[in-house]
């Protein structure tokens, strides 16, 4: 879908989760914002989940860009919305979603449970062709208890402001070495994990040069998955030190 073309509400949605780790390779080694610019717009989402993504940075390096969200949009995806989590002296970063529809309203709540791990829920409203669509792109903290009230507060926000039937996408980086998650989101919100339901298993997503461990979801509501993926191999392999995840997501049963 060409940037201004409306779409057809039969047509699935492409939806990709990602955590660029601020840009950089595994390691931090190398610098690979255009190179993840590219691998992006290659998949044609219409809705990208991003985390770990610099609003604003001061660098010497010209080539670096300052606002990583905007500067991954371009003209591929009109409408964004961002949420700054982890604010240091030389910037900030966060989550963010970038979206081929319009963006209604966004709040980025803060979910952090110490100073030092700071951590947020980025919740969109999107304007599809089928009706409003609730987004919301998370990066969970590394401790599990940490991670039992972030998803406590995430089932709490669902349950008091999504509309039972509106459609509902959550996707980030759920750091849930355990899979937990899935049963408590299943449980609480009826919320079901696209890789699974289209593979009967999770995806693994990191480390993304030999992906072993499930961290990276993209959790449906009120849409069908059709497709799902993690991208692995060449190019992601050489990008951040996740691997992004990928679905496409049918409004009909």
């Amino acid at each position: 879908m060409k940037t201004g073309q409306p779409k057809n509400p039969a047509e699935p949605l492409r939806v990709l989760s990602y955590n660029i780790h601020k840009g950089f390779s595994l390691g931090n080694a190398r610098f690979v914002l255009h190179h993840i610019k590219e691998a992006i717009e290659i998949v044609h989402a219409d809705l990208v989940f991003l985390q770990e993504v610099r609003g604003q940075h001061e660098h010497k390096h010209p080539d670096r860009a300052a606002n990583q969200f905007e500067f991954l949009a371009d003209h591929i995806w009109p409408h964004t919305a961002y949420g700054k989590n982890a604010v240091y002296s030389s910037g900030h970063h966060g989550n963010a979603v970038l979206s081929k529809f319009p963006i209604e309203s966004w709040e980025n709540l803060d979910v952090s449970t110490n100073r030092l791990e700071r951590r947020g829920i980025l919740h969109a409203v999107v304007r599809t062709p089928s009706g409003p669509l609730h987004a919301m792109c998370l990066h969970l903290g590394l401790f599990e208890t940490a991670r039992e009230r972030q998803m406590e507060f995430l089932c709490e926000r669902v349950e008091s402001v999504v509309p039972k039937a509106a459609p509902l996408i959550v996707a980030g980086d759920f750091n849930d070495w355990r899979e937990r998650a899935s049963k408590i989101l299943l449980r609480r919100l009826h919320l079901r994990e696209a890789h699974y339901e289209c593979h009967g298993r999770l995806a693994n997503t990191y480390p993304s040069w030999m992906p072993m461990v499930c961290l990276d979801r993209i959790y449906v509501r009120g849409l069908t998955p059709v497709v799902s993926e993690s991208l692995t191999g060449t190019p992601w392999n050489r990008l951040s030190d996740h691997a992004a995840v990928f679905c496409e997501l049918s409004a009909h049963p």
